[in-house]
């Protein structure tokens, strides 16, 4: 895997508008792609414009705003809303069509020579008029191996921009897509495109596994909101591969905005962060238990895969508690400039342990024992 080849397509303004909260309006959608284009993605999916008069005159919006990012939209597989598209102003268009036997029986009816035949003629017309184009599989999971290298080799051999692999129902787990990202490799030239879902939890790991398998793009939406459960969250597969090269990821994005990304959507689609979100949820970087804190405190590095810094965010020792130890205890006294001996630290901590086995404990319940040996100890030393 090549970080150096990877690139973001940020799809909040596409599939995250099918999020059962989301209901943006233009000038939020506005506010969200002026965000996400300083944070640095490479590329903005928008809903197809043949969804609704708006959803046109929104792509045509923010495709007139002469962002770094590329802008994209995604639209059937059909010179109808190709068309459309294109007279929009966007930089590329990705298509789709549906090609696993649940879709092709219940969805659109349509056989692989027709699917191919449709593909075909869009690309090319696509290309006709100077534009980027993806062509992607739907459900690619449940597709059959030899209808998909099919497809897949026809459209590279026109000069598709990209394929995309779709594991639209979140069905696919990390080898199954490291596997079908590596077959494809060996049958294409062309970039190399995942969009996963995240039904059964697999989502990020998976976005990470086609990466090693020689995919060059990933889909993402922020805080993951999507159809269902939504797909790859932006901050998720940020979090992955800083942890694979921190220097490189700083380098590609400006990572102290992913809060207010974050904050931002979860706000207008009416949510809170998870307390368990990647980088941004509000429990990542608090350290609880005895031996981390005193870890934590002599190398952060010991318990932190991510250095919060990068973010513009800050590590929090939680003391209150029966679970803490001394040297929290210690570096919470220095943090209120208060000088204690370690013998009196020792005892303030076994306190704390006491009353926390009695009743939930605050930080200013800490801080008042703290103050009160303090306050005690300088009394006996000026008695």
């Amino acid at each position: 895997m090549s970080l150096e080849n990877f690139a973001i397509i940020e799809s909040t303004l596409r599939e995250g508008e099918q999020f059962a909260n989301a209901f943006f309006s233009s000038d939020e959608k506005v506010e969200i792609a002026h965000l996400l284009d300083a944070f640095g993605v490479e590329y903005l999916e928008l809903t197809s414009p043949a969804a609704s008069p708006q959803s046109r005159d929104d792509c045509r919006c923010i495709a007139g705003l002469n962002l770094n990012a590329k802008v994209l939209t995604h639209v059937r597989c059909h010179m109808d809303d190709a068309k459309l598209a294109i007279d929009t102003g966007v930089d590329g268009i990705d298509v789709v069509f549906g090609t696993s036997s649940y879709l092709r029986e219940f969805s659109h009816g349509k056989e692989i020579g027709y699917i191919i035949e449709q593909a075909i003629e869009v690309i090319q017309f696509v290309k006709s008029q100077g534009l980027e184009v993806r062509f992607s599989s739907e459900d690619s999971f449940r597709s059959d191996l030899v209808d998909l290298l099919t497809i897949y080799r026809a459209v590279d051999q026109i000069g598709v921009n990209r394929v995309g692999i779709a594991d639209t129902v979140g069905v696919a787990h990390p080898m199954q897509v490291y596997e079908l990202v590596r077959t494809l490799r060996g049958v294409v030239h062309c970039d190399i495109e995942f969009h996963g879902h995240n039904d059964t939890g697999c989502a990020v790991a998976n976005a990470f596994a086609a990466l090693q398998g020689g995919a060059t793009h990933v889909d993402t939406s922020v805080l993951g909101i999507g159809e269902r459960n939504g797909i790859t969250p932006l901050g998720g597969l940020i979090a992955r591969m800083y942890a694979e090269d921190p220097a490189l990821v700083r380098a590609k994005y400006n990572l102290p905005l992913l809060r207010e990304v974050d904050n931002l959507v979860a706000e207008m689609v009416n949510v809170d962060v998870p307390f368990n979100n990647y980088i941004t949820g509000y429990t990542a970087f608090t350290h609880k238990a005895g031996i981390h804190a005193k870890a934590i405190l002599n190398n952060p590095s010991t318990y932190e895969i991510l250095d919060p810094a990068d973010f513009g965010l800050t590590r929090y020792i939680h003391v209150a508690h029966r679970l803490t130890g001394w040297n929290a205890i210690k570096q919470r006294a220095e943090q209120l400039q208060l000088t204690l001996h370690d013998d009196e630290i020792k005892q303030i901590t076994a306190q704390i342990k006491t009353l926390a086995d009695e009743k939930k404990l605050s930080l200013d319940d800490v801080d008042v024992l703290l103050r009160s040996y303090h306050s005690e100890s300088a009394m006996l030393e000026t008695a």
